[in-house]
């Protein structure tokens, strides 16, 4: 072979390479459901959240601290009585907050919806947003907290590490998180933030996503990200609710009694059963539920019409309190059913 021939044969090499190489960059991967959203809206080049760790720099150790630290309120509980005090003496993140998902659609906060399918998960249904997802928020403390909170809320609308040091210090009734304590945090809570498999994507946005994040450089990515989006809230809406006059109540007339049973298992019981975090003991018992309907016709503290929207404050001397239940975390009907099942309990 001449040198002309072998120049050829090497340009059209190099021409067959650079074309398997091209078509292989611009081949759509698949996505394996197991990806974090926040690492591929890094991955398409978006501006990132403060809080925000890749999952590859995640470290098993603090996600392990972060977990005690809001289920137990302590980095090291073994610890506890030498090195370390407890956040709170009254609650721990998990009295309020699930730390696992509990809406069926992440694009809907639906109170109905959730309390199916955390009866059917065997979780709580309390008056605080989970904790899982809460990495892929832009916002915290919305709508209505700042009739609660006031201006409080402000430094910790949009910054998720200030949302944590507001509820440790407000509504746990605890000292603020060390650096220490929220760098556990922030491991635990992007451990586990949204996974794709979790949105409802169709095969066709899979698809457009995987070939966004495959190809050099941004034609679509910007799409991709606009579809990721689309398939959960980024902020937990909040609407406070005065409770019901007297002569709107239908006293459980109108209630599901069966998902009265479920609210007040998974909701009522989780603060007011024996070793609860309050000093107000609710049971199964006949006089429990007899005592809960004798006060729902009236605008007393024990009305489940009234303490369920307005809450209690913490007093000196008692700082344990109930936070209201908004009405995308309980709904008017809800408390219908509730009502039912303490009617059918109290005629046992």
């Amino acid at each position: 072979m001449n040198i002309k021939n072998q120049v050829i044969l090497a340009f059209l090499s190099i021409g067959v390479l650079g074309f398997i190489s091209s078509s292989y960059i611009f081949e759509p991967k698949e996505l394996k459901g197991n990806e974090k959203i926040l690492d591929i809206v890094q991955n398409l080049g978006m501006d990132m959240p403060l809080h925000f760790i890749p999952k590859n720099k995640l470290d098993s150790a603090k996600i392990a601290q972060g977990k005690n630290l809001v289920t137990q309120g302590f980095l090291n509980p073994e610890n506890k009585k030498t090195f370390e005090t407890r956040q709170s003496r009254h609650f721990v993140c998990t009295d309020c907050h699930n730390i696992q998902r509990e809406d069926p659609d992440l694009s809907k906060s639906d109170p109905e919806a959730r309390l199916a399918y955390v009866a059917k998960n065997k979780l709580k249904f309390l008056p605080a947003t989970t904790l899982y997802g809460t990495v892929n928020k832009k916002h915290w403390y919305n709508d209505d907290y700042s009739k609660k909170y006031g201006s409080l809320v402000i430094p910790a609308r949009d910054t998720l590490k200030n949302a944590v040091q507001l509820c440790a210090v407000v509504c746990s009734q605890g000292r603020e998180l060390t650096q220490q304590e929220m760098e556990a945090v922030m491991h635990f809570l992007n451990s586990i933030g949204y996974e794709t498999n979790e949105l409802n994507l169709t095969d066709t946005e899979k698809k457009h996503i995987a070939k966004a994040i495959s190809e050099p450089t941004n034609a679509n990515k910007e799409d991709a990200v606009r579809i990721l989006k689309s398939k959960f809230l980024d902020y937990s809406p909040a609407t406070f609710m005065n409770p019901q006059s007297l002569e709107e109540r239908g006293l459980g007339k109108t209630g599901n009694a069966s998902r009265g049973k479920q609210i007040y298992e998974l909701s009522c019981m989780t603060c007011h059963k024996e070793g609860g975090v309050t000093n107000y003991k609710l049971s199964e018992d006949k006089l429990t539920h007899k005592h809960l309907k004798f006060w729902s016709g009236t605008h007393k503290t024990f009305s489940i019409y009234d303490i369920t929207r307005k809450g209690t404050y913490s007093k000196n001397g008692y700082k344990p309190y109930m936070p209201n239940y908004t009405k995308e975390r309980l709904s008017d009907q809800q408390l219908e059913d509730l009502m039912a099942y303490i009617n059918e309990m109290a005629k046992k």
